[in-house]
């Protein structure tokens, strides 16, 4: 199992990226993903997840209206899309996925949002 996320960077307060986690070594479309994010000094937290065939989908309480998550079961690959982003939207952004008890995270990509 690989998820190699990208598509982080450095911007400034209201802007958007656009996060990618491109995954392989399993059967993409028959497992819920999960973006989740870490700020320093802080727990990592779920910030958006989306079932199989990206029907169902549900965010954190501090990301709703601003984040979307997507997914192409055909590039075998998750989207983070963030817009209106926020000082407090610094972090290291991982996605993750998992089964039988097993999870498997990326290595993170790191949005920072700063004047």
């Amino acid at each position: 199992v690989q998820l190699v996320e990208s598509g982080g960077g450095l911007v400034q307060p209201g802007g958007s990226l656009r996060l990618s986690c491109a995954a392989s070594g399993f059967t993409f479309s028959r497992y819920v993903m999960n973006w989740y994010r870490q700020a320093p000094g802080k727990e990592r937290e779920l910030v958006a997840g989306i079932g199989r065939a990206g029907g169902s989908t549900n965010y954190a309480d501090s990301v709703k209206g601003r984040f979307t998550i997507s997914r192409d079961n055909v590039k075998n690959t998750v989207y983070l899309q963030m817009n209106g982003l926020k000082p407090e939207d610094t972090a290291v952004y991982y996605c993750k996925t998992g089964w039988s008890g097993n999870d498997y995270w990326g290595q993170g990509t790191q949005v920072t949002v700063s004047s």
